[in-house]
C-alpha cells in the first residue's frame, strides 16, 4: 500500500545550521496545479500533528523566512509556536522555486528512533547526496536539481542472525521523493512505503489446557513497577489488532487452565516466534531455550518470577516473561520481513506480526 503526500511551491530558509537560503517563496509563482503533472497523485494538504512539534529549542531548525506567518508555516508543513516556524519530528521534503530540493530528517520520525548516521540517499555518501548539516535531532540534505529530480532516502539497520531465522529491532524507514518543474510551477511528491498487522494470542490444548496471552496493564501511580502492572489486565480478542513498535516490551504469560492441584508446576522448555501461524515454519527466532533466555539475542528475553505475592491462587501454574518487539528479515536480502509481506510501516512506528509458541510440560511434587 502506498501513501502519497503532496505539497506545492515550498520554500525553506536554513541559516540556523549554516545552510544557504533558497530564493524567497512566492505563492503567486504556482500557476499549474499538481494534478496536471502526469503520474502524480491529486494534491493533498499536509498538516503536521501537534505531537510532532515538541522539539527542544536548542535543536530547532527554522523553516521559512524570518517572521513567516502561521498560515505560511502550516503551508510548509512545519510547526509554529506563535513566534517561530520550525521543522517537526518527521521527514519533510520541500522543492524551492529556484531549483533546489530540501530534505529534513528527524530522528524521532519513528519508534524506536532513527540513527541519523544510518540515513542515506541513493547516490552514495558524497556530495550532493550527503547531509549538508545536522544536529543531535535532525539531518538536512539540500542540492540543486534539474527539471525532474527523484531520489530515495533509506535508513540502515542491524540484523541478528540465528540458526533458523533472522530478526531486527531497529526502525527501517524508506521515502521516495520527487521534485518536478514545469514553466513557473513547482511540485513535491513524497511517497512512503507503509502497512499493518499485530501480534496475536495463541492457545493450545492437550492433556493440560494451556493459554498464552499478552499483558496490557499500565502503571498509573508513582512508584509503580511496569513488569507487575502489565499483568493486571490482558488483551482480549476484541482488542486486536494491537500496536507494538520495535523494541517495545511485550509481556507474555503462559498458564494452565482448569487445574486446582497446587503440586503441579508448569515448565516452559522452548519458546520461539514465527512469522506465520504454523509453529514449525521458518523463519523462527528463539526466545527461551530449555527455560533460559536465548543467549545469542542482543535483547535477552527476561523471565518474570510468579510467587505468592502476585495474588494468584496457584502461582506454580503460571510462567511469565518479557521480550523486546522485533520483526523478521529476509535471510538473503536482509530486508525487513514486514515489507516482503506488504505490511504497514507507519511513519511514527512499526506494526508487526509475530506468532509466539511455547512447548510446556508439567511436574508434580
Amino acid at each position: 500500500m502506498w501513501v502519497g503526500v503532496a505539497c506545492a511551491a515550498l520554500f525553506v530558509h536554513l541559516n540556523y545550521l549554516g545552510i544557504t537560503a533558497a530564493s524567497p517563496w512566492d505563492p503567486q509563482a504556482v500557476k499549474q496545479p499538481l494534478s496536471q503533472f502526469p503520474g502524480l497523485h491529486e494534491p493533498q494538504k499536509a498538516v503536521i500533528s501537534p505531537e510532532k512539534c515538541g522539539v527542544d529549542d536548542v535543536y530547532r531548525v527554522p523553516c521559512g523566512e524570518p517572521g513567516v506567518a502561521a498560515a505560511q508555516c502550516a503551508a510548509l508543513n512545519c510547526c509554529f509556536d506563535g513566534q517561530q516556524c520550525y521543522y517537526g519530528k518527521t521527514v519533510t521534503v520541500q522543492c524551492t522555486i529556484d531549483g533546489q530540493f530540501v530534505l529534513v530528517v528527524a530522528r524521532d520520525t519513528t519508534l524506536p528512533r532513527l540513527s541519523l548516521d544510518s540515513v542515506s540517499l541513493l547516490g552514495g555518501s558524497d556530495a550532493p547526496c550527503s547531509a549538508v548539516d545536522s544536529n543531535a535531532d535532525f539531518a538536512i540534505y539540500q542540492s540543486w536539481v534539474t527539471v525532474v529530480y527523484e531520489n530515495k532516502m533509506f535508513s540502515s539497520y542491524e540484523v541478528a542472525v540465528g540458526p533458523l531465522g533472522a530478526i531486527t529491532r531497529d526502525s527501517h524507514y524508506e521515502l521516495y521523493f520527487q521534485c518536478r518543474y514545469a514553466d513557473t510551477a513547482v511540485a513535491a511528491l513524497a511517497v512512503q512505503l507503509a502497512s499493518n498487522s499485530p501480534p496475536m494470542p495463541v492457545a493450545a490444548s492437550g492433556p493440560l489446557m494451556v493459554e498464552l496471552r499478552l499483558g496490557s496493564g499500565q502503571c498509573v501511580t508513582k512508584g509503580c513497577v511496569q513488569a507487575q502492572a502489565a499483568y493486571t489486565s490482558y488483551y482480549t480478542d476484541a482488542d486486536y489488532p494491537v500496536t507494538k513498535v520495535l523494541r517495545e516490551p511485550v509481556y507474555v504469560e503462559v498458564r494452565m487452565l482448569g487445574r486446582t492441584d497446587p503440586n503441579i508446576a508448569l515448565i516452559l522448555g522452548h519458546c520461539w516466534a514465527t512469522s506465520s501461524p504454523h509453529p514449525f515454519s521458518t523463519p523462527q527466532w528463539d526466545l527461551l531455550v530449555d527455560g533460559c533466555p536465548y543467549q545469542y539475542d542482543r535483547y535477552l528475553t527476561t523471565p518474570i518470577p510468579v510467587d505468592g505475592s502476585s495474588g494468584i491462587q496457584f502461582p506454580s501454574h503460571y510462567k511469565r516473561f518479557v521480550l523486546k518487539m522485533f520483526t523478521f528479515v529476509d535471510p538473503d536480502s536482509k530486508a525487513p520481513w514486514r515489507e516482503k509481506e506488504e505490511m504497514l510501516l507507519q511513519q511514527d512506528g512499526s506494526l508487526l506480526t509475530n506468532w509466539l509458541w511455547c512447548l510446556v510440560e508439567k511436574s508434580s511434587s
